[in-house]
This record gives structure tokens, C-alpha cells and sequence, in this order.
């Protein structure tokens, strides 16, 4: 077992990492570009989520200077290294998190509390750490299922069922080929990019015993009135407390989870989740699908999706609401037909793309919907990836810099805007941002509306 970790963290190598980072995927353009990871200087593109949050690259107290020697010491060389870096750039001391925990405080717990039964506290420290330090690390490959853990997974995922063909049907679904967390993966990347100090208090809390998180909310960032939020929050069965303006969630991975972060902890190959990674993408998959994902088989049910992989993009709108606790919008720019074929826009990519700049230099990170069609210009297939940030050529064309957490390569990858923004289905945009242009009803109204219409007919 410690050969298998060892191994592991060779891919997290502080010069890995830093050449990593300056070298970017490009797809029809042939340039390269250096995307650091999120620092705590502030700029035009740092996000504005708390103006009064200080910047700190110095150890202040001896508990402070206690902890970071004992985080120290149980990294290697290139973990030691990582760590220093966080330190200077002012991530470790950031404390941008519900509960004012820095990055500090949350990594040592991590190592002097325990943790979830079958995780290992030092490999959740480096994860947390080199995902922190360069969130591309993050991927959605599920991996596979060693023979030594096949039993248990099988009366895991065969629980309840006396059928034969069910039980058979779950025998075969535990072998996931293809992932549909791409929300949940560019969820937790937007959260390790923007927010190091919450991603860390989400890691630290998710892989404890408890293996839950609580975040607050203020309820008028789900909805315009308050009893809808309520409906919202029922609606999706999130556990909450609290009252009309303000609430309490918890937050928790489904009750398989554990499972694949035990194999992923012993048994994690090159480009396949990290059980950081298992544990945050069950979590927002439960969030998002109402409580009905399923870690083993990479299924949902719900009220909300007839389709049993991914979320739908109301499902998208809520979850990054609540994980950021901000009023998100998402803006449809596909119009498509009831045979889902693309016919048009509901803006011009003019419009479009002025409204992801305006986004990106506020410092957000915009996660989006993109699809691919066939020849009758039928959407064959949809994807979510994220933007975190453009350039510009001299003749005024803009090159999007975005991740995706499906393409097996840890970095970045261009996107030209001709080739990117006609294939744009939706957006999740800061709602001032794009009301002056469009009249869009909030997904949560035309939600409402869906689970109205679906209750009739059942």
C-alpha cells in the first residue's frame, strides 16, 4: 500500500506542476499561454466574493507556525515545495471559507484528526494540497474495480434486489466506462480554483468520519422570493435549517461513495480520480440530482431527469448556487426544436461573447454547456467544461482558455472563438451581467413549472 501511494504522488511534482502549467492544449490555435492557479494578489481577474479578506504570506502566531510544520512533515521534497509556494502567494493563509478556516487550518486537520473509514490522511493531504496548487489535476475518469474489491461493491450495488435480472443488470453497471460527472467535476474545479480555502474545508469535512459538509446560504441567491427558495430546497431534498433569509445546508456524498474512495485510495492509476475527487463529485452529484446518485454505478434517478447519467441543467443552476451560495443564472443561447435539433440563437455571438468576458474580468470562471451535432444538425452529444480565462490576437480575436475534465490531459486547452461559441448551449453567468440584453426567466421559474407539468402527467 505504500508503494501504491508513493507512486501516486509522483505525478504531483512541484516542477511537474510548474511545466504543466505553461504548457496549454491548443485547439485550432498554436500558441501557449502560462495559467497559474489561483493566487491571492489582487487584480482585475481575482474574484470578488469578500473585499475584506486579507492577504497573508507570513506565519503569524506559534499555533500557525505549529501547523505548518506538522503539514510539513508529512510531505516529500515536492510536496514541501508546493506548500512553501501556497505560502508566499498567500493561498495557505487564505481564509475565503464559511467558517474564516484558511487553507492552513483545514490541511491540518486533516493529519491530526481522523478520518473516514479505509481513507488515508496523508494521501487526502497531498491531494488536497496539488489540487489546490493546480486544479487541472482534477478529472472525472472513473477507474476500475480491482478483483479484491469486486465482492463488495457487487452486494453493495445488489442491496434489496431478489430479482434475477436486476441483480444481474447491477452486477454489469458497476464497471463505469464512461463518466456523467462532468458538472460535478467542473463544480469542484471552479471551487478548488475560486475558493482554496472552502475547497479545502469541503475536502478536510467530506473525507472525516462524518463525511458531510454544511454550507450557508443566503436564501435570496436561490431565488427572488423566499418561499420558492424553500420550494427549491424541499424540492431537491437538500437538508437544510434556518429561515426565510437565511440557511443551513448539508452537504454529503451517497452512501457508496466510501467504496470507490477506498479503491481509488490503494488502487488509483495515471489520470483517474483521486478519492478527493470521488468524494467532491458524489457530493455535488447528490446535491444536484436530488439525493439520488448512485457513487458505484454513476447513475441518478430524481424527479427532475429522465436520463440516468449527468445532470440537466436546471439540476447545473442549483447546484452551483448553493456551492457558491450566488445568484447564478443560467443563459440558454441554443434555441433547439422539439426533435432537438439546433435552429438558431437566442442572441448573436457578438452578445455572447461579450457576455463571458465581462464575466472573466470580474474574476469568475464560467462553467458551460456545449454540444455537438450531426450533419442534419441534430445534438448528438453535450458536454460541460469550464472557462477560466481568454486572450486576445491583434486583430481583436479572442482565444478562450478553458479545462475539461474529461479529455484526459491535465492542463489547459484553447478554444478559438469561431470554433467555441456557436457550439455554446448554456451558460451560468452572473445575473447583472446579462439581464440588460436578454429576457430570460430563471431556471428555477421555468423548474417549478417543469415539476408542476410532470406531477400532472404522472
Amino acid at each position: 500500500m505504500v508503494e501504491n501511494v508513493n507512486s501516486r504522488i509522483q505525478q504531483y511534482n512541484y516542477n511537474t506542476i510548474c511545466s504543466v502549467k505553461n504548457t496549454v492544449n491548443t485547439q485550432n490555435v498554436n500558441q501557449t499561454v502560462t495559467q497559474p492557479s489561483f493566487t491571492a494578489s489582487s487584480s482585475a481577474k481575482t474574484p470578488q466574493t469578500n473585499n475584506n479578506i486579507s492577504i497573508r504570506t507570513t506565519l503569524s502566531s506559534k499555533e500557525e507556525k505549529a501547523k505548518y510544520a506538522a503539514v510539513l512533515s508529512q510531505l516529500d521534497k515536492n510536496g514541501r515545495k508546493i506548500a512553501e509556494n501556497l505560502l508566499k502567494t498567500g493561498v495557505l493563509l487564505n481564509a475565503e471559507s464559511d467558517d474564516r478556516s484558511t487553507v492552513l487550518d483545514s490541511l491540518h486537520k486533516m493529519i491530526t484528526e481522523p478520518r473516514a473509514e479505509g481513507l488515508n490522511a496523508t494521501t487526502m493531504l497531498r491531494d488536497t494540497l496539488a489540487t489546490i496548487a493546480y486544479p487541472y489535476l482534477i478529472t472525472q475518469q472513473f477507474g476500475d474495480i480491482p478483483a479484491e474489491y469486486r465482492d463488495a461493491v457487487i452486494k453493495a450495488n445488489t442491496e434489496g434486489k431478489t430479482n434475477l435480472i436486476e441483480i444481474q443488470q447491477a452486477t454489469r453497471d458497476i464497471d463505469v466506462k464512461h463518466s456523467g460527472t462532468c458538472v460535478a467535476a467542473s463544480t469542484e474545479f471552479k471551487l478548488a480554483k475560486q475558493l482554496p480555502a472552502e475547497f479545502a474545508r469541503f475536502a478536510q469535512e467530506l473525507s472525516s468520519p462524518k463525511m458531510s459538509v454544511t454550507k450557508q446560504l443566503d436564501m435570496k441567491n436561490l431565488t427572488d422570493e423566499a418561499l420558492n427558495a424553500v420550494w427549491l430546497l424541499n424540492a431537491f431534498e437538500t437538508p437544510w435549517d434556518g429561515n426565510f433569509h437565511k440557511a443551513t445546508l448539508k452537504f454529503a456524498p451517497d452512501k457508496n461513495a466510501i467504496l470507490r474512495a477506498q479503491i481509488q485510495t490503494t488502487h488509483k492509476d495515471s489520470y483517474e480520480r483521486t478519492p478527493l475527487d470521488v468524494l467532491m463529485q458524489s457530493t455535488f452529484m447528490q446535491v444536484g440530482s436530488q439525493q439520488s446518485y448512485n457513487t458505484i454505478t454513476d447513475k441518478r434517478t430524481g424527479k427532475f431527469n429522465q436520463n440516468d447519467k449527468g445532470l440537466i441543467e436546471f439540476e447545473k443552476t442549483f447546484t452551483e448556487s448553493v456551492v457558491f451560495n450566488k445568484n447564478i443564472l443560467s443563459v440558454t443561447y441554443q434555441t433547439v426544436d422539439e426533435n432537438a435539433r439546433l435552429i438558431g440563437y437566442e442572441t448573436d455571438l457578438g452578445t455572447m461573447k461579450r457576455h463571458l468576458l465581462e464575466a472573466l474580468n470580474e474574476g469568475e470562471t464560467v462553467i458551460i454547456g456545449y454540444t455537438q451535432t450531426d450533419s442534419n444538425n441534430i445534438i448528438v452529444n453535450g458536454h460541460e467544461i469550464t472557462i477560466v480565462d481568454y486572450k486576445t490576437d491583434s486583430k481583436g480575436k479572442v482565444t478562450f482558455i478553458c479545462n475539461d475534465t474529461d479529455d484526459g490531459v491535465p492542463r489547459a486547452i484553447e478554444y478559438s472563438e469561431d470554433y467555441l461559441l456557436p457550439k455554446i448551449h448554456h451558460a451560468a453567468l452572473p445575473q447583472h451581467i446579462v439581464q440588460p440584453d436578454l429576457d430570460i426567466v430563471p431556471n428555477w421559474v421555468e423548474g417549478i413549472e417543469m415539476y408542476k407539468q410532470m406531477r400532472s402527467a404522472a
